[in-house]
C-alpha cells in the first residue's frame, strides 16, 4: 500500500474551507482511478506535547502502490483535483507520498 498525504495548512475561513472541501472536494477526488482509501483528521491538530501545528486538515489517501499515485496524479481527475486547490486551499497544501505497510 501507498499514501499521499494532503496536509492543509489553516485557511483565511476555516467554515468555507470546509464547506467546499466536503461538499466539492472530496467528490472529485474519490473519481481518482486507483484510490483505495480515504481518511481525513476530526478536530484539532496537535503536536506531541500539545504544540500548535500549521495544519487544519490532513488527508491521507491509499493506493495499490506509489505506481498507481503517479498514475493518478496525472490523469484526467488528478489533475482536476490539483487545479481545485486554489478554490479553497487559501492557507497553502503539503502533499507528501511514501509506501506505508502494516506491521
Amino acid at each position: 500500500m501507498a499514501k499521499l498525504y494532503a496536509m492543509y495548512k489553516h485557511p483565511a475561513d476555516a467554515a468555507a474551507f470546509d464547506r467546499y472541501y466536503y461538499g466539492v472536494h472530496v467528490p472529485l477526488a474519490k473519481k481518482v482511478p486507483g484510490l483505495v482509501s480515504y481518511e481525513v483528521t476530526r478536530g484539532a491538530i496537535a503536536g506531541v506535547g500539545g504544540a500548535s501545528v500549521p495544519y487544519h486538515l490532513i488527508a491521507g489517501l491509499g493506493f495499490s502502490s506509489l505506481s498507481a499515485i503517479n498514475a493518478a496524479l496525472v490523469s484526467p481527475q488528478g489533475q482536476a483535483v490539483a487545479a481545485d486547490l486554489g478554490n479553497f486551499a487559501t492557507g497553502g497544501v503539503d502533499v507528501f507520498m511514501a509506501d506505508t505497510e502494516m506491521i
